[in-house]
C-alpha cells in the first residue's frame, strides 16, 4: 500500500544555505578556548504569495535580516552542543518575524575535532 499523499501544495519557505560563522561550540576543550567555523543551514516556512504577487521586499521576509539573528545567535553563546546551537538559531528566527510558521536549522561543524577524516558533523532541527 502506498503512502498517502499530503494534500494541498507543500508550503512555501525562504532557504538559506551555507552561512559560514565563527564561533564557540563544543564540549572539549579546545572547542571552549578558540572559535572555529561553523556553517548552517535555514529553511523558514512563509507564504510567499504576498511578495511573489507584488515583488515588494516589504512583503517578504528579508533574508539579510535573518542573516544577521543567526549571526548575531553563533557569535554571542558558547554552548557546548550544537543542538543546543541550533534550538537558539530557530528560536531567535520565529521570535524575528510572525510571518514564519516554522522552521528547519542545519549547524555544522566545518573542523570537527575527531580523530578521524570527517569532512563536517552536524545536526538538523525543525520547529513549529
Amino acid at each position: 500500500m502506498a503512502a498517502a499523499r499530503p494534500s494541498g501544495p507543500a508550503p512555501d519557505r525562504i532557504e538559506l544555505r551555507g552561512l559560514q560563522l565563527v564561533g564557540i561550540c563544543g564540549a572539549l576543550p579546545e572547542e571552549r578556548d578558540r572559535a572555529q567555523p561553523l556553517e548552517v543551514d535555514l529553511d523558514a516556512v512563509v507564504d510567499l504569495r504576498p511578495s511573489g504577487d507584488s515583488d515588494d521586499l516589504t512583503d517578504t521576509v528579508d533574508y539579510g535580516a535573518l542573516c544577521d539573528v543567526i549571526a548575531t545567535i553563533v557569535g554571542g553563546g558558547r554552548p557546548q552542543l550544537l543542538e543546543h546551537l541550533a534550538a537558539g538559531i530557530a528560536e531567535a528566527v520565529l521570535a524575528a518575524d510572525e510571518r514564519i510558521t516554522s522552521v528547519t536549522v542545519g549547524v555544522r561543524k566545518l573542523r570537527p575535532p575527531v580523530p578521524h577524516a570527517l569532512a563536517t558533523s552536524g545536526v538538523r532541527i525543525t520547529r513549529p
